[in-house]
């Protein structure tokens, strides 16, 4: 039971002390999830009390499903963008079918996600790398800032997912801007970030939004165009079941699944992250699968839009001193007063003020001094992320997702076909061998011995490229050559076009009269080796644990003590 409900593994150990910090921590976050909340809402293209509906349920489940002390789930910017990106594609006349459409999305990615915790599929995320997801956030965060121009100007600038065209539109519609919405939007990114210079605890999202609020009522700001919230429903969400169409669900699969890794990987990132800072282990991936998954689905019940965990929530959490989950049902509280008491507060809440808390709260997602080190020291894979960039950027962001990933598969498979090929020579004087190329005169190289290591496994995809550089190798050593010696520590794995191919190139060696040997292979390697049939060609007094041991055989080859030894180690490991 406590595999499935970790609140049963921590509840009971509940400490009183812990009360007064989750309170707090608690509060502070749930004044900021509003408007935030609010404003992501606006991001997916949804009216903002939808923010706070997703804000309910999701965060209610996690607290008692999820593995994380410190996570704070809820609406994101992120998702919210890819929300708006993957309902934008399709032709949607109504708000009414809008919102029907998100929250059957939500439904479609608990049910993703749920399912692959149960398959135990959590290790599916690893396929995104580090440059992928830099390059993808990066986009993303300029995409949410730029489409927020629309109300930090107010005028009425045409929604796009492609970075050239909102600059286009926001250009050609600047005439149309209204001065009050640009002085409330641009005061309220002023105060955001003076105010967390001075003091990263102070809630300055929360004054933004009141004296938006007051300038707005007051001054009587909405008598000249400034778009303001306007009414909020009142009360909770009513359970209702989500609008299930098949066809649609074909429709939306693939920005399903993209929500569905992007929200987890969101999720495990910041859990592993806060662990590290709280000397903490308690994340179970594939439970925060099922945690996230029943979330999405259960909030889909309560006209919740998708939701994973916020990076500057869950750091304010932390900070704040949240010690469980228990710091969550606080905030859900505060949504909850703020649904049945105060919705009519944010009637003249200017969408300016919501833009200034969305721009600058995706900011710091832009990630500039990884990008610049990955350019210093691994090209390779500052391409990655400029391609992913550059996609997310300016052709959408499914396809950035999934031509980052694929392009960093074709990096990977690309290394793997032609790995590192040493050859090595003796220390002298020692029983070490080593890259004669790194370490140049202090090696001694003999003409009748060529020692090489394949830093790799050996599958179909670098046969070719190992079979290449190996005779290339032996041709470069001429007649003198004896004795090849493959060191076989770094290749954990051998596959049948490999193992095929080894015994071609060993059976080949042989025909040369030249004697092949293989030394420090792993016990999965040498298992291949005994069922692939390499053994048969190479014969088991050839496989030796050591360099040094197999060149002392080849010095010796009338050491009838030294053959037995060897042969009676090979016996005791594989049998006879």
């Amino acid at each position: 039971m406590r595999k499935f409900f970790p609140f049963l593994d921590w509840l009971p150990k509940y400490q009183k002390k812990f009360f007064s910090s989750d309170l707090l921590a608690g509060l502070t976050v749930g004044v900021i999830l509003i408007p935030q909340g609010m404003a992501y809402a606006m991001i997916a293209g949804l009216p903002p009390v939808y923010g706070l509906y997703a804000s309910l349920f999701p965060i209610l489940v996690y607290a008692f499903l999820g593995t994380s002390r410190q996570v704070a789930v809820g609406p994101v910017a992120m998702d919210s963008l890819l929300v708006a990106a993957g309902l934008g594609a399709f032709a949607i006349a109504t708000m009414e079918e809008y919102i029907i459409m998100a929250v059957f999305l939500a439904f479609m990615v608990g049910a993703i996600q749920l399912t692959l915790g149960f398959l135990r599929m959590g290790f599916l995320v690893n396929f995104m790398s580090k440059p992928v997801i830099s390059g993808f956030t990066s986009a993303a965060a300029l995409t949410i800032i730029f489409s927020q121009l629309k109300h930090l100007l107010g005028a009425n600038i045409p929604n796009s997912n492609q970075f050239h065209q909102m600059i286009l539109n926001a250009f050609n519609n600047l005439g149309s801007t209204n001065i009050f919405d640009l002085g409330i939007g641009v005061i309220g990114i002023l105060i955001i970030v003076l105010l967390k210079r001075w003091n990263q605890k102070f809630p300055s999202v929360l004054l933004v939004v009141l004296l938006g609020g007051f300038a707005v009522y007051f001054l009587g700001l909405e008598n000249y165009g400034v778009n303001v919230v306007g009414v909020v429903p009142e009360g909770l969400p009513s359970f209702q079941l989500p609008a299930f169409d098949l066809d649609k669900a074909k429709e939306i699969i693939p920005i399903a699944l993209a929500l569905a890794f992007v929200g987890y990987l969101e999720t495990i990132s910041i859990g592993k992250a806060l662990e590290e800072k709280n000397n903490q282990e308690t994340i179970d991936a594939n439970q925060e699968l099922i945690a996230l998954g029943t979330s999405n689905l259960v909030g889909s019940f309560f006209q919740s839009y998708p939701v994973t965990s916020s990076f500057s929530r869950s750091a304010i959490n932390a900070e704040s001193g949240a010690k469980t989950t228990v710091a969550s049902l606080f905030s859900v509280l505060l949504v909850v007063i703020t649904l049945l008491f105060l919705t009519p507060l944010f009637y003249f809440l200017p969408n300016a003020a919501l833009a200034s808390i969305i721009m600058v709260s995706v900011f710091g997602l832009i990630d500039i001094p990884y990008p610049k080190s990955l350019w210093q020291h691994r090209k390779d894979e500052f391409g990655v992320l400029a391609i992913t960039f550059l996609v997310t950027l300016f052709v959408g962001i499914k396809e950035g997702i999934l031509v980052g990933v694929l392009v960093s598969l074709l990096v990977m498979v690309y290394r793997t076909s032609m790995p590192h090929f040493a050859v090595l020579g003796n220390i002298r004087g020692t029983d070490y061998y080593k890259n004669v190329e790194r370490f140049g005169d202090e090696v001694e190289i003999r003409d009748d011995i060529l020692i090489i290591r394949f830093d790799a496994q050996l599958y179909f995809g670098n046969t070719n490229y190992f079979k290449t550089q190996l005779f290339k190798q032996i041709d470069a050593k001429g007649d003198d050559l004896k004795l090849v010696i493959l060191n076989a520590e770094a290749i954990n794995y051998i596959d049948s076009t490999a193992a095929k191919m080894l015994v071609h190139v060993i059976t080949e060696i042989h025909a040369r009269n030249i004697e092949f040997y293989i030394a420090g292979a792993i016990g999965p390697t040498r298992d291949i080796i005994f069922t692939t049939g390499i053994i048969d060609v190479l014969h088991k007094e050839c496989l030796f644990v050591k360099i040094n041991e197999a060149v002392e055989y080849f010095n010796n080859p009338g050491n009838v003590s030294l053959l037995g030894k060897n042969v009676a180690h090979q016996n005791r490991v594989f049998g006879n």
